[in-house]
C-alpha cells in the first residue's frame, strides 16, 4: 500500500496533521511553514522545494487517521508531522506502517508510542518522537523541582494534579517514584477529567491536604484551572507541566490569571538553548505576531531534520529516510537532536540529558515567560503573586 509519491522529481511534500485551532496545536503548521520557506529560500534539498500540506484535524483521532490516508494515497506525501496528542498519535501509529510513511510528532508525550516501535520495529519503524516522552518529561520535573522548589524554598510536600489522558499515566507514574527522590513527599494524586468545567472542589481538597506545592500534568485543560486557581486565590503555587502555558498567548486567554505558574518546556521566548532558538522565535512572532508554543519549536526542527534526512538518504524512500532519520545528529532549537536506537526500551525517543536535550522550567511574570532553571539558562528569579504563601519566596 506504499504510495507512489515516494520517488518524485517535484516538490517534496511535508504532511502537517494538527489542532489547528487548539492553544498548544496552532503553532505547529505555522512554524513547519516557516521552516519550509527558509530551506526554499536556501535552495530547497538537493535542488528540490519543501511544500507543506496541512490537515486540520478538530483535535479527532478519526480525523486524522482520515487525513494520514489521504496525505499518503492522494496527497503522496514524503512525511508527516502529526499533532500533540498522545491519542491521536496513537491511532495513527498503525498507518505509518501499512502505509509505509514516515512520521514526527511535535508533542505527543506518551511512552507507549515508543514503547510500540520496540514490540513491533519492522513495522512501525515509520514513527518518530520528536517531543520528549512522559517519563523524561517527569523526570526533568522532578530535576527542576529539586533545586527550586526542596534546595532554593526548602518545600517538602506536594499533591499531584493531572488530567486522565494517554499521555499522564506514564507522567503520573514516573511523578510518584522521582518527586521523593527529589524531596518532595506526595500527599495525593489527583487524576481529573479533560471535561472538567469547576475546579472549586478538586482546589478545596488539595488545599486541605496543605501541600506545598501542586505538581501539574495538564495539557488538554489549562485556562479554566489557572483562572480559578487565581480566582480562588488558592495559596499554593503550581509547578510542571502545562502544554497550554508555553504559548504566548496564554497570558491573554486566561487575562493574566497565569502570573506565577511554573511550567517545564523545552524552550522559551527569550532562551538561547541553542544558537537557533532565538532567530526562529523572532521570525515566528514578526510573521505570526505571537511567540509560538512548545509544539513550534519541535515543528519547526522537524521540517529541517527530516530534510536533512532525505538529503543524506539521496531519496525519498520511505527505509532509506528511516535508515537516515535514526542517524540524524542535528543541532535544532531545542537543543541537540538525537533518536535513541532501535535496541532500547523506546527506539526513535528523543535523547536527553546535557550533551542532548535539557529542558527548561519556565514562569509567567508581568505578561512575560522568565526562564529559571537550569541556572546557565535562567534569565530571571522566582516570584509569585501576594495571594501564594510560600515561606522562603517571600
Amino acid at each position: 500500500m506504499a504510495s507512489p509519491g515516494h520517488a518524485q522529481s517535484g516538490p517534496i511534500k511535508i504532511g502537517v496533521i494538527a489542532e489547528a485551532q487548539a492553544v498548544a496545536g496552532s503553532s505547529i503548521p505555522q512554524a513547519a511553514q516557516l521552516a519550509a520557506d527558509e530551506i526554499n529560500a536556501s535552495g530547497g534539498v538537493n535542488g528540490q522545494k519543501i511544500e507543506i500540506v496541512s490537515y486540520d484535524n478538530h483535535s479527532s483521532a478519526a480525523e486524522s487517521v482520515r487525513a494520514f490516508q489521504r496525505a499518503a494515497n492522494e496527497d503522496h506525501v514524503n512525511a508527516v508531522i502529526a499533532s500533540y496528542i498522545s491519542e491521536v498519535v496513537l491511532a495513527l501509529e498503525p498507518w505509518t506502517g501499512r502505509l509505509k510513511t514516515v512520521m514526527v510528532t511535535p508533542g505527543a508525550a506518551s511512552d507507549v508510542i515508543t514503547q510500540n516501535i520496540a514490540k513491533d520495529y519492522d513495522h512501525l519503524k515509520y514513527t518518530f518522537h520528536g517531543y520528549l516522552t512522559s517519563t523524561s518529561i517527569a523526570d526533568l520535573v522532578c530535576a527542576a523541582a529539586k533545586d527550586l522548589l526542596a534546595t532554593q524554598l526548602h518545600l517538602k510536600s506536594t499533591v499531584v494534579m493531572s488530567e486522565d489522558a494517554a499521555w499522564t499515566t506514564p507522567l503520573d507514574a514516573e511523578y510518584l517514584k522521582c518527586l521523593p527522590e527529589a524531596g518532595l513527599k506526595v500527599l495525593d494524586h489527583i487524576r481529573l477529567s479533560p471535561d472538567t468545567t469547576d475546579f472549586t472542589p478538586i482546589f478545596n481538597k488539595i488545599e486541605g491536604q496543605k501541600p506545598d506545592v501542586i505538581l501539574t500534568g495538564i495539557s488538554h485543560v489549562g485556562v479554566q484551572p489557572t483562572v480559578q486557581w487565581k480566582q480562588q486565590e488558592v495559596p499554593i503555587p503550581m509547578f510542571g507541566i502545562s502544554s497550554q502555558a508555553t504559548n504566548s498567548s496564554f497570558w491573554n486567554d486566561t487575562n493574566g490569571a497565569v502570573e506565577g505558574v511554573l511550567y517545564q518546556a523545552v524552550s522559551g521566548p527569550d532562551v538561547a538553548v541553542t544558537p537557533k532558538t532565538l532567530p526562529f522565535v523572532n521570525a515566528f512572532k514578526t510573521k505570526f505576531g505571537n511567540f509560538p508554543s512548545y509544539a513550534g519549536y519541535t515543528a519547526y526542527d522537524e521540517v529541517y531534520y527530516i530534510a536533512d534526512a532525505i538529503k543524506r538518504a539521496g531519496s525519498t524512500d520511505p527505509d532509506k529516510l528511516v535508515t537516515a532519520m535514526e542517524q540524524t545528529d542535528w543541532i535544532g532549537t531545542i537543543g541537540r537532536i538525537q533518536f535513541k536506537g532501535k535496541d532500547t526500551g523506546n527506539p526513535h525517543a528523543l535523547k536527553v540529558g546535557p550533551d542532548t536535550i535539557t529542558g527548561l522550567m519556565l514562569q509567567w511574570q508581568n505578561g512575560k515567560q522568565v526562564n529559571l532553571w537550569p541556572e546557565k539558562l535562567a534569565n530571571g528569579k522566582m516570584k509569585f503573586p501576594s495571594f501564594i504563601k510560600v515561606g522562603s519566596a517571600q
